[in-house]
């Protein structure tokens, strides 16, 4: 889904394709994989996590990331989201949580479709935690 520089190598497709017929054991029978490009590739919720995750390996303060994450979310229609980072912030000795929101998240409305991904980050300080809950729109 999130993964642009799979396609950039030669011979990644055949190379996953094998190892997905070694993890389903089906050698004998031909697996087709079909790439699909996302069209609004902001509206999915492991898609920010992997961009949010990428931030904070590469040293980018927390904060500035899940900014930079709702940011991004604007061009797409969403109705609000919701980000929360959990753990050893900015390296600091006591874990902690950190939460933005923007826009409306009705959580206890049954009829509202809310997208929500989980997404654990390992960092040099220990593992992060990122939650993200998009409401995407009320049926």
């Amino acid at each position: 889904i999130g993964f642009p520089n799979l396609l950039k190598k030669k011979g990644a497709i055949e190379e996953l394709e094998k190892d997905l017929q070694k993890e389903v054991n089906s050698v004998n029978q031909r697996l087709n994989i079909a790439i699909e490009k996302v069209k609004e590739p902001y509206r999915q919720p492991n898609i920010l996590a992997e961009y949010i995750a990428f931030q904070l390996k590469n040293r980018v303060s927390f904060r500035k990331a899940m900014k930079k994450a709702i940011e991004l979310t604007k061009k797409a229609d969403i109705k609000g989201i919701k980000i929360q980072i959990a753990g050893r912030l900015a390296g600091k000795e006591i874990a902690r949580a950190e939460c933005i929101k923007k826009g409306r998240l009705p959580l206890q409305t049954i009829r509202a479709k809310i997208d929500y991904c989980c997404y654990p980050i390992r960092t040099i300080y220990g593992v992060l935690g990122v939650k993200i809950w998009i409401f995407v729109e009320e049926e």
